[in-house]
């Protein structure tokens, strides 16, 4: 296999089991092919710029943050996210057409599992690393769904192991085909740095500093008239909830066949069941709803668990989604009560 992997190789930590599986070439030219240490990496705090006035005459204030994904990436959260997801570009990619993803919290777009931040919290350990440990005893119909994350995971680390994982951002630049096009929106200076260095070479890239509720307004519909939202905010503001469903309601109302993926964790379930019925109140149909938890939820407990809003699935979601969470909730199991779901929460 000839990867022109933007990575130096590093340690192998853990077996990746594959098989015989159709690899992507990394999007982004040669001379993008390293990655600067991740010791400065996601921070997500708000610019006191003008977007961020804009941001404010609209009733947007945004808050303070001190969000760094490095310490996160890789865990289960990621692991849901990125399944759903890659097998959302899969299905769009069964037509020739082009398609736009806008993903509107790109953070850096890919993480340094070996790193200090990656190291002290462990986290990967308990999601692509359970899932890498016991895919060789996952079912077909498992590693089928599984496949197109897994194939992105296996570029980043041609000499096996894990040490390297991809972000949403990277996800979708090794899934797009030459047609396809990306819009990658950040709002912290240091991870806009970061993701323009990484991602800013590929013409099929457009990397923005913006924030992420301006971008839903600003870039809908795309004029391919296909394609996916990836929303993922970092949820350590109290009111994110409802500035997620202001958000989603506006790109909806600019595009509203298209498919909207909306992650979020699971700790708040009064607030996951308003930010459904807002949507719904809102005239916003066919949405599912697809959570998987590794053991018993608790607001103050590290997160075990986190679904996501998908409006406009494809029809395929459903049964991928059947065929793959039984064997995940059994293999990322952390304790008592682990539990999967995956349901139509507003009809067509």
């Amino acid at each position: 296999m000839d990867l022109h992997c933007r990575f130096t190789k590093g340690s192998t930590l853990l077996p990746l089991v594959l098989g015989s599986v159709e690899c992507f070439a990394p999007c982004v030219p040669a001379h993008h092919q390293t990655i600067r240490p991740t010791t400065n990496l996601l921070t997500r705090a708000p610019l006191e710029n003008s977007t961020l006035a804009a941001a404010r005459d609209k009733g947007q204030q945004a808050p303070t943050m001190n969000y760094r994904h490095i310490y996160h990436a890789g865990n289960i959260g990621d692991v849901l996210k990125h399944i759903v997801l890659a097998n959302i570009l899969k299905y769009l990619q069964k037509k020739d057409g082009a398609y736009r993803v806008l993903d509107t919290h790109a953070g850096i777009g890919l993480y340094d599992l070996t790193s200090e931040e990656a190291q002290k919290t462990g986290e990967w350990q308990q999601g692509i690393g359970k899932v890498l440990e016991n895919l060789g005893d996952a079912p077909d119909p498992v590693k089928e769904v599984l496949a197109p994350w897994l194939e992105t995971v296996e570029n980043l680390n041609p000499g096996g192991g894990v040490q390297f994982y991809p972000g949403s951002p990277e996800i979708a630049c090794m899934l797009a085909r030459k047609q396809d096009r990306l819009t990658l929106t950040e709002l912290h200076p240091e991870d806009f740095e970061e993701l323009k260095n990484n991602y800013g070479g590929d013409k099929k890239v457009k990397v923005i500093a913006l924030d992420a509720w301006l971008a839903l307004g600003s870039f809908l519909p795309p004029k391919e008239r296909r394609g996916v939202v990836l929303i993922d905010p970092a949820f350590e503001v109290e009111d994110e909830f409802a500035r997620v469903a202001d958000g989603v309601i506006r790109g909806w109302k600019r595009w509203p066949t298209g498919t909207f993926a909306i992650w979020y964790p699971v700790k708040n379930f009064s607030a996951v069941r308003q930010l459904i019925a807002t949507l719904d109140e809102a005239g916003i149909r066919n949405t599912m709803k697809i959570e998987l938890s590794a053991g018993k939820v608790s607001k103050d407990a590290p997160m075990k668990a986190s679904g996501m809003l998908v409006i406009n699935p494809p029809w395929t979601l459903t049964k991928d989604m059947n065929a793959a969470l039984p064997w995940l909730c059994k293999t990322l199991t952390q304790g008592i009560n682990p539990s999967w779901n995956v349901e139509q929460v507003i009809p067509e």
